[in-house]
């Protein structure tokens, strides 16, 4: 797999797919990415587990955060790293030791490991790095153009309005 460009196609059926995130490196701080990132999953729909062991058996945004992949008491499709690269292959060991695999290891903005990818890809996992969840799935949506931002995507399809915020038809409910 091309780790340096992604077809959004790619992006799009991970996102469309995934319904459980485990967000390693979530942060209770409200001023970081991390908290951000969380926030705005909650808000389209996901089931998202933070994981940071300095909070665990605490919540987050309402949600329990765990100390570890393991702790998360039911199956994931997805892991999120919000942890610097040195801390993949630990995180990729983890997440090949949980059973049953998730479907996808997404690697946040300047987090890359492709050491770490191969192995996960290996073991059927797909691989995102480099990306964020939050600016992709506002991209492939439109959403990101309501601030000014050119997402590079052009689309027909009307908006899907419904409660609460707004989701642009990635998400199927």
């Amino acid at each position: 797999m091309n780790h340096d460009s992604y077809d959004n196609t790619y992006i799009g059926g991970i996102l469309n797919a995934v319904k459980t995130v485990a967000m390693v490196g979530a942060s209770a701080n409200d001023v970081r990415p991390s908290y951000f990132v969380l926030k705005y999953l909650l808000a389209k729909g996901f089931s998202v587990f933070p994981i940071n062991p300095g909070q665990a058996g605490k919540e987050i945004l309402g949600r329990m955060t765990y100390a570890r992949l393991a702790d998360i008491p039911e199956p994931i499709d997805m892991v999120d790293v919000f942890r610097n690269a040195a801390a993949v292959p630990g995180i990729v060991d983890e997440v090949l030791a949980l059973d049953p695999l998730p479907k996808v290891i997404w690697m946040q903005l300047g987090v890359r490991h492709d050491e770490a990818a191969t192995r996960a890809e290996a073991a059927g996992i797909k691989v995102v790095m480099n990306r964020c969840p939050k600016i992709e799935y506002g991209k492939l949506s439109g959403e990101i153009g309501w601030t000014g931002v050119n997402s590079g995507v052009l689309s027909s399809k009307k908006p899907l309005m419904r409660q609460g915020f707004q989701s642009f038809g990635v998400r199927q409910k």
